[in-house]
């Protein structure tokens, strides 16, 4: 079972409709208590980092997550999603993530119209689990004016928007995609049949 977990700043439906449409069963987690049925965790979002975090912690979302990874269970973040995984962003102020990987969130340069808006190809660095059976650089889709700065050996892939931005990471049981894989299409959908594949 995946559990896709509800803060009230996701796109529930869209993700939970595209696990649905290559066979895997999602449950939308209202609650922590939810997530202990699950094998996979999903954190997806769009919004605000701030917003996204503080409820993620009354809610108690946090300490759920950290209890799933220690368990061994796999774990996405998308967009949003993404961004929480790291230490810390600088999205309207200075807030901290999660922490589970090391790694800071920027805005993305002045030089580019931001947010990027769109489809852009991915550059992989890292081919297992997630990209297999997938050209070489497959386009996917991105709605975000912040993006993730770490120095950790964990990028799985970059996309060039004004400069080489990492947009992607891996690192034992947790994966993190910047890009929207429900809204890229038959890219997307081989991806998340790829993470739900995952023993």
């Amino acid at each position: 079972m995946i559990g896709i977990i509800d803060y009230g700043m996701g796109n529930l439906r869209s993700v939970q409709k595209a696990f649905q449409f290559i066979g895997r069963e999602a449950l939308i987690a209202k609650k922590p208590k939810d997530l202990e049925e699950c094998d996979k965790i999903v954190l997806p979002g769009v919004g605000a980092f701030e917003d996204a975090m503080n409820t993620i912690k009354n809610l108690g979302f946090d300490e759920a997550v950290y209890r799933s990874i220690e368990q061994g269970k796999y774990f996405l973040g998308i967009c949003l999603g993404m961004q929480m995984v790291f230490d810390k962003s600088y999205e309207n102020g200075e807030f901290k993530g999660l922490g589970l990987i090391p790694g800071e969130v920027v805005r993305l340069p002045e030089t580019v119209k931001i947010p990027q808006i769109g489809w852009n190809n991915l550059n992989v660095k890292m081919r297992e689990p997630l990209y297999n059976g997938l050209e070489e650089s497959p386009y996917v889709y991105f709605v975000h004016s912040y993006h993730l700065e770490t120095q950790a050996p964990v990028v799985s892939a970059t996309t060039f928007y004004g400069k080489e931005i990492q947009v992607a990471v891996q690192k034992d049981n947790i994966f993190a995609l910047q890009f929207h894989p429900e809204k890229s299409g038959d890219t997307g959908l081989r991806i998340l049949k790829n993470f739900a594949a995952l023993k």
